[in-house]
C-alpha cells in the first residue's frame, strides 16, 4: 500500500450461527455478527461502538439485536453531569474504610446484591393489585381464598402532657438558628476560619472527587492508581506485567472459572486536540501496598472512555471492585476532559435488561442507549418500559426516523484485495467466481457509510 494513511483492515465472518449465551446459558440463543481486525485506528472504532459493536481483543463483534436471545444494548453515561447515588457512596465509603481500618468487608459483593434486591423489590410491586395500597395495611390472613385484616387494637391516643411530633428537618433547623444566636451572644467572629464555607457550599452536595479523595486520619492501607500505555507497552507496562498476568489468572479461575488467555490491546495514536497520555488502550492498575490487586483495561477514543474488562485478585472481591473501578473510570473521563473538551462520556459496555445481574449499569446516571434500529440515543429512563415489555426493543419512538448513516451504495465500500486499496465497484469487476456482493451489502448496513468509505474489508 503506498502513502503512510493509517487504515483498519477487517475480515469480516457474518453471523448466521448461533452459539452459547453466557447470560441466560441458552446453548443456541446467542446469535452475533463479528469481524477480525487486523489493525484499527481509534475513530473507526469510536464509529463501530456508536453503531452497537465492541471488542474483545482483536475480535470485534455486534449482536444480532432482533434475534439474540438475550439483546444486549449498547449504554453512555454522561460523566460530566454524574452524581453518585447512595449506592455508589456506599461503595466508596466502604474502599476508604478498607484503607483507614484495613478490615475487610463480609459477606457477598455488593454488586451481585444490587440488582438482585432492585428485582425482588419491583417484582413484588408488580404483583400487588392496582387497588391495594399495602403501605397502610397491617400483615393479611389467608382463609378460603379470601384476605381480611386483623381488627385494630384500641388506643389512649396522643400523650397530652408531651409537646407535638416535630419534623426532624425543623429541629435541625430550629437547633442551628440556636447555635449561631449564641455564637453571637458569646462574641465569636465569623471570621476566625481563613476560608469559611458560604451557604451555597454548604448545600452543594459532594462531587464523585470528594468522596474518592476523600482522606481519614491514620490510614492502615495506601491505595495508588497508575496508568499505563499497554500497546506499544511502556516501560511500566513490561515491569509489573508478570505481576498483573498473575492476577488475571487467579480471577480467570477463581471467579469465571475459564482458563486464562491473554487479554489483546489496540495499537496508541495522538492528536494536537486529543489529552495528553494519547489514544488507544491503557490499563489503570490499582495498587494496594505495593502490589496490584487490580486492573481495568480501558480505551481512550475520541469522544469517550470505554471501559473494556476488569480483573482483580479473588480476595478482595468484597471490596465491589467492579462498581469501585467504574466509579474511578468516571473521574477518570472527567480528568481527559478538561484537556479534550469533546471527550466526555464513558460507556459501560452492554447493558442487557434481560439478564437482572446486569442492570447496575443503568443506575450511572445520566444515561443514554443506543437505539438498535436508528443509531441515536436515547435516555434510558424512556428505553425501560419498553424493555419491560419486550427483550427486544425499537428504543426510538420515532416512527418515521431511519438510519441515517446506512450504506447506500455498495460499490463505495473499501476493500484490500491483492495489497492494493480499491472501491468494492473496481474490485468486483476484477474478482472471478461467485458475487460475494450479498456479504458486503450486509458488512455495509452493519458498519455504516463512514466506516464502511475508510475501513479495509479484507478480500482473498
Amino acid at each position: 500500500m503506498a502513502g503512510s494513511k493509517s487504515y483498519t483492515i477487517v475480515e469480516y465472518f457474518g453471523g448466521d450461527d448461533g452459539h452459547r449465551c453466557g447470560y441466560c446459558k441458552n446453548e443456541r440463543g446467542n446469535f452475533s455478527h463479528g469481524m477480525w481486525s487486523h489493525t484499527m485506528t481509534v475513530q473507526d472504532y469510536q464509529d463501530l461502538i456508536d453503531r452497537g459493536w465492541r471488542r474483545s481483543g482483536k475480535y470485534v463483534y455486534k449482536p444480532t439485536m432482533n434475534k439474540t436471545c438475550c439483546p444486549q444494548y449498547t449504554i453512555r453515561c454522561h460523566a460530566l453531569k454524574f452524581q453518585p447515588s447512595k449506592s455508589h457512596k456506599k461503595i466508596l465509603k466502604k474502599m476508604s474504610k478498607f484503607i483507614s481500618k484495613g478490615e475487610l468487608p463480609k459477606g457477598q459483593d455488593h454488586e451481585l446484591t444490587v440488582a438482585a434486591i432492585t428485582d425482588v423489590q419491583k417484582e413484588v410491586a408488580d404483583n400487588l393489585p392496582a387497588s391495594s395500597d399495602t403501605s397502610r395495611k397491617g400483615p393479611a390472613s389467608v382463609l378460603d381464598g379470601k384476605t381480611t385484616d386483623p381488627a385494630p387494637k384500641p388506643g389512649m391516643g396522643a400523650d397530652p402532657s408531651r409537646p407535638p411530633c416535630r419534623k426532624a428537618k425543623d429541629l435541625r433547623k430550629e437547633r442551628r438558628l440556636q447555635k449561631g444566636q449564641t455564637r453571637q451572644h458569646a462574641g465569636v467572629s465569623s471570621t476566625v476560619s481563613p476560608n469559611p464555607p458560604t451557604p451555597t457550599q454548604n448545600n452543594q452536595p459532594k462531587t464523585l472527587e470528594d468522596f474518592i479523595n476523600e482522606s481519614l486520619p491514620d490510614n492502615c492501607h495506601c491505595l495508588e492508581v497508575r496508568l499505563v500505555r499497554s500497546n506499544p507497552p511502556s516501560p511500566q507496562f513490561k515491569a509489573s506485567f508478570d505481576a498483573s498476568y498473575q492476577v488475571y489468572k487467579l480471577y480467570q479461575m477463581a471467579i469465571h472459572k475459564d482458563p486464562p488467555d491473554k487479554p489483546s490491546e489496540s495499537q496508541a495514536e495522538y492528536s494536537p486536540d486529543g489529552p495528553e497520555v494519547g489514544y488507544g488502550s491503557f490499563h489503570q492498575q490499582y495498587w494496594l501496598d505495593g502490589r496490584i490487586v487490580a486492573v481495568g483495561v480501558v480505551d481512550i477514543l475520541p469522544t469517550c472512555v470505554s471501559s473494556v474488562y476488569l480483573y482483580y485478585h479473588p480476595d478482595f472481591a468484597s471490596l465491589s471492585l467492579g462498581s469501585y473501578s467504574a466509579l474511578r473510570e468516571i473521574a477518570f473521563t472527567r480528568q481527559l476532559q478538561k484537556q479534550s473538551p469533546k471527550l466526555s462520556y464513558y460507556y459501560l459496555g452492554f447493558y442487557i435488561h434481560s439478564c437482572p445481574k446486569m442492570r447496575y449499569k443503568g443506575q450511572y446516571q445520566p444515561s443514554d442507549l443506543l437505539c438498535p434500529e436508528t443509531y441515536v440515543w436515547v435516555p434510558i429512563e424512556r428505553c425501560v418500559p419498553q424493555l419491560e415489555n419486550s427483550r427486544y426493543a425499537r428504543l426510538n419512538q420515532d416512527p418515521d426516523a431511519g438510519d441515517a448513516r446506512v450504506l447506500k451504495d455498495v460499490g463505495r465500500a473499501l476493500v484490500l484485495y491483492r495489497r492494493t486499496v480499491m472501491a468494492y465497484a473496481a474490485y468486483s469487476r476484477k474478482r472471478k467466481g461467485s458475487s460475494d456482493e450479498t456479504e458486503v451489502q450486509q458488512y455495509g448496513r452493519l458498519v455504516g457509510q463512514d466506516c464502511a468509505e475508510r475501513i479495509l474489508l479484507y478480500r482473498a
